[in-house]
């Protein structure tokens, strides 16, 4: 809790909300010292659905699986004010996840945490074994850990470009198991007296810029005039709006190359030659200096120590 900035009173005070950031360190942190590489898939399965507080009952008093995650799209500002989701009924049943003010990149188990929590909303609500048709997230991972595959139903689509479940289009008109049209209304009413007490927060320009170099970086093309493109903005209006938020361009490719470079240093079966392809170096010399910059070891070095984070 002290390396996430929290104390035991923080925990014990069930009215006290921690940031998003707190909630993203201490699970990495919590992971680490367990030894349990698959913390947020395990974590997930075991606590109380209703813990989730007038979100969760939200969904369960909704009409159809439709109906409650739109609720959830909705409502889960009240939750958790670094993830929102959105929701696509269109050609599949997909949810989408999006972070606000949060280095996704710094994330792995709090992802997976509310990866297999949404998964296991959906089938208590259904009263089904539902298994996703496609599940994508940005993180790497080498492979589905077998027992996160049995579980889910379906395999996961690493280094995605996107944080996304799909379901058979037909899924969000499946009934909920116990629907109360009466308790729902009533429960909304609740929730938008909720929502209205909580300031809106939308993502900053630095959370667009950072999904386009991510993109961008292994075909050598993340530089600020075709990001500003991709954004449909000059380059200097990118510049000014990146500035309003305290950061300049290559100060945020620079932060993201950091990061990245640790995460994939972590997996051990990816050879540093790719690294340097992925993070967008024609030559792993390149990369070898650039990381010596940041961390003052080669990223063989790094990779051999005993204390890689």
């Amino acid at each position: 809790m002290s390396g996430a900035g929290l104390t035991i009173e923080d925990v014990q005070d069930r009215k006290r909300r921690f940031n998003a950031s707190a909630q993203v360190r201490m699970l990495e942190l919590a992971a680490k010292e367990l030894r349990d590489d698959c913390f947020g898939f395990h974590l997930a399965r075991g606590f109380e659905l209703g813990e989730i507080g007038l979100l969760y009952y939200v969904m369960a008093s909704s009409e159809r699986l439709a109906d409650a995650v739109r609720n959830a799209e909705r409502y889960c500002a009240i939750n958790n004010e670094g993830v929102r989701l959105r929701v696509s009924l269109e050609r599949t049943f997909a949810i989408g996840f999006e972070y606000l003010n949060i280095d996704r990149l710094s994330d792995h188990h709090h992802m997976e945490f509310w990866l297999v929590t949404l998964v296991r909303i959906c089938r208590t609500l259904t009263s089904s074994r539902l298994a996703p048709k496609q599940i994508k997230l940005r993180h790497f991972r080498p492979e589905t850990p077998p027992d996160v595959r049995s579980h889910l139903g379906c395999e996961i689509d690493f280094a995605a470009e996107s944080d996304e479940i799909s379901f058979p289009a037909p899924i969000g008109a499946l009934p909920v198991v116990g629907a109360d049209v009466h308790l729902n209304k009533l429960l909304l009413q609740y929730a938008n007296e909720a929502l209205s007490n909580r300031a809106p927060r939308r993502a900053g320009i630095r959370s667009h810029v950072e999904d386009q170099i991510a993109q961008l970086l292994p075909h050598g093309k993340a530089n600020a005039p075709e990001i500003a493109r991709r954004l449909g903005m000059s380059r200097r209006t990118l510049a000014r709006a990146l500035s309003a938020e305290g950061a300049t361009f290559s100060d945020v490719l620079e932060m993201l190359r950091q990061a990245l470079a640790k995460r994939y240093l972590r997996e051990r079966e990816l050879p540093i030659s790719e690294i340097a392809w992925l993070l967008g170096y024609s030559e792993i010399s390149s990369f070898t200096h650039a990381f010596a910059r940041w961390t003052g070891l080669t990223p063989k070095a790094f990779r051999n120590s005993k204390d890689v984070r």
